[in-house]
C-alpha cells in the first residue's frame, strides 16, 4: 500500500514538473548541444525503426556502457538484437562509437532513455518489445519497473551491486527505495555479499555473475602509444591520477605541492580530470599553484605521438576523452579519483587490468566489490586523508605482478556468466 500511494505521487510529480525537466535538458544543452538533439526519443518518439525482440541494456552514462561492451559484443555475436539507452551525452558517444557498424546494419541501436513515466516507457517497450531489461549497476527507476512488469518485460538489474552506505540509508524511515528494489523481478549481482543485500531487501531471483569491468577490452593502440611516450617522460616514476573529480582538487594540489618538497624527484604526475567541461579550470588551477603543466591536446597529435619536447613539467594534463587506458599505462601507480568525497571512488579494475598498484580515499562504497578483495590481495590501498596518502606515496614502489594476475584470472568471466544467466531467465519463462 505504502509503495503504491508513492508510486501515485511520484507520477503527480512527473506530471507536474515535467517542463521543467525539458528546461533542464535545454540548458544543460548550452555546454553539451547533444543534450538538446533527439528530445522526441525521451517521449519515446523515434525517427527510425528499433530492433524487434530486442535486448534492453539501459547504460546510463560512459561507465557502464564500457562495463558492458564485452557482454553486448558476445550477444551481438550471436545474433541478438540490442536497443541500448542512455542518459548522459557521454555515454552515448561512446556506445555511438563502439557500435558504429552493428547499428548500421540496423542489428543495435542507441536512443536516450525515455522519461520514466508511463506514457514515454509503453511507447519505447512498444516500439522495440524487448526480450528482456538490463539496467545496469543499480538504476531504480519506479515507472521503469512497474511498466515493464505490466507489459511482460522481465527486468533484472545487471551488475547489480548494493553498497554498505546506500543499504543503510534506504533503510530508514518508510524504506521505499528498498521496497522498490524488492519489487523487481532479480539481478544479476558482483558477488556473494551482494548477492545477500539484496535478497535482505526481497529480491528472489539472485545470480552471482561477477562485475563485468574485467572484461572490458584494452585498446592496444593506446598501450603502444604510451610505450612509445614512455623513455621521454624521464627517468622519474610516473603518477597517474585518474578520473580526478570538483572537490578533490585542492587536495591533489596540495599532494602535488608537497611531492615536489620532498628529498627524493618528484614524480610527473598525469593529471585527468573526470569531467570534460573543467578541463580549462583545472589546468589553470594547477598553474596557477605554480605547476608546470604539459597540456595533452598540445604536446601530442591525434595518434599519441609526441609532437614536441615536453621539457620540465610537473604535471601532463590529460584534457581528453576515451584515453584513460593510455595515461594509466605510462605511470607506476595510480590513484582513484572521486576516493576523497563521499559520492566515493571510481574503477579500479583499469588500473589493475594494466598490472599497476591503486591507492584511492577512503570513501569506496561505489567499489566495495571489488575493492575489498583488492585490498586483501594487496595491491590496493585505502587513504584515509591527505597525509596517509602522502606516506604512501613516500614508501619504495612495490609491483606484486603475480598477485595482480592472479587476482585478474580469478574475477574474470562475468560477461560470459551473465549471458548465460540472461539465457536461463528467458528460458523459463
Amino acid at each position: 500500500m505504502i509503495l503504491r500511494l508513492a508510486l501515485w505521487l511520484y507520477r503527480l510529480a512527473w506530471l507536474l514538473l515535467w517542463p521543467l525537466v525539458v528546461l533542464y535538458l535545454w540548458r544543460r544543452g548550452r555546454r553539451d548541444p547533444e543534450y538538446r538533439r533527439h528530445m522526441a526519443e525521451r517521449f519515446g518518439v523515434y525517427s527510425a525503426s528499433l530492433p524487434q525482440g530486442a535486448i534492453w541494456v539501459h547504460a546510463v552514462s560512459l561507465g557502464e556502457i564500457r562495463s558492458a561492451q564485452a557482454l553486448i559484443r558476445l550477444m551481438l555475436a550471436r545474433g541478438d538484437r540490442i536497443v541500448v539507452t542512455n542518459i548522459t551525452p557521454a555515454g552515448r558517444r561512446e556506445a555511438l562509437r563502439l557500435f558504429g557498424p552493428e547499428i548500421a546494419q540496423g542489428q543495435l541501436a542507441v536512443v536516450w532513455a525515455p522519461f520514466d513515466t508511463p506514457f514515454a516507457l509503453r511507447r519505447f517497450l512498444r516500439a522495440c518489445r524487448p526480450r528482456i531489461a538490463l539496467p545496469l549497476e543499480v538504476e531504480v527507476w519506479p515507472e521503469m519497473i512497474f511498466t515493464c512488469r505490466a507489459m511482460g518485460v522481465p527486468l533484472y538489474l545487471c551488475n547489480a551491486q548494493y553498497g554498505e552506505g546506500p543499504l543503510q540509508r534506504d533503510g530508514r524511515g518508510l524504506r521505499l527505495r528498498q521496497r522498490l528494489i524488492g519489487a523487481i523481478d532479480g539481478a544479476f549481482v558482483k558477488s556473494r555479499l551482494q548477492a545477500e543485500r539484496f535478497a535482505a531487501v526481497g529480491v528472489r531471483d539472485l545470480r552471482v555473475t561477477g562485475e563485468l569491468r574485467f572484461d572490458q577490452p584494452i585498446p592496444a593502440a593506446q598501450l603502444e602509444a604510451a610505450k612509445a611516450l614512455r623513455p621521454h617522460l624521464g627517468a622519474r616514476e610516473v603518477l597517474t591520477i585518474s578520473s580526478a573529480v570538483a572537490g578533490e582538487e585542492a587536495l591533489y594540489r596540495g599532494l602535488l605541492a608537497t611531492l615536489r618538497t620532498k628529498g627524493r624527484a618528484a614524480p610527473l604526475v598525469v593529471y585527468v580530470p573526470r569531467e570534460p567541461e573543467r578541463f580549462e579550470a583545472v589546468a589553470q588551477g594547477l598553474q596557477a599553484a605554480g605547476l608546470r603543466v604539459a597540456r595533452r591536446s598540445v604536446v601530442l597529435d591525434d595518434a599519441l605521438r609526441l609532437q614536441m619536447p615536453l621539457g620540465e613539467v610537473d604535471v601532463l594534463f590529460g584534457d581528453s576523452f576515451g584515453e584513460m587506458y593510455f595515461y594509466i599505462a605510462l605511470s607506476d601507480r595510480v590513484i582513484a579519483g572521486s576516493g576523497f568525497l563521499p559520492k566515493g571512488a571510481h574503477n579500479i579494475i583499469e588500473a589493475l587490468s594494466l598490472g599497476k598498484p591503486v591507492l584511492t580515499g577512503p570513501y569506496t562504497w561505489p567499489i566495495e566489490y571489488p575493492f575489498l578483495e583488492a585490498e586483501a590481495a594487496g595491491i590496493a590501498t585505502s587513504a584515509a586523508d591527505l597525509p596517509t596518502l602522502q606516506a604512501a606515496l613516500d614508501q619504495p614502489l612495490r609491483v606484486d605482478a603475480a598477485a595482480i594476475s592472479a587476482f585478474l584470472a580469478e574475477h574474470g568471466g562475468a560477461s560470459t556468466r551473465t549471458l548465460a544467466a540472461i539465457d536461463s531467465v528467458l528460458a523459463e519463462r
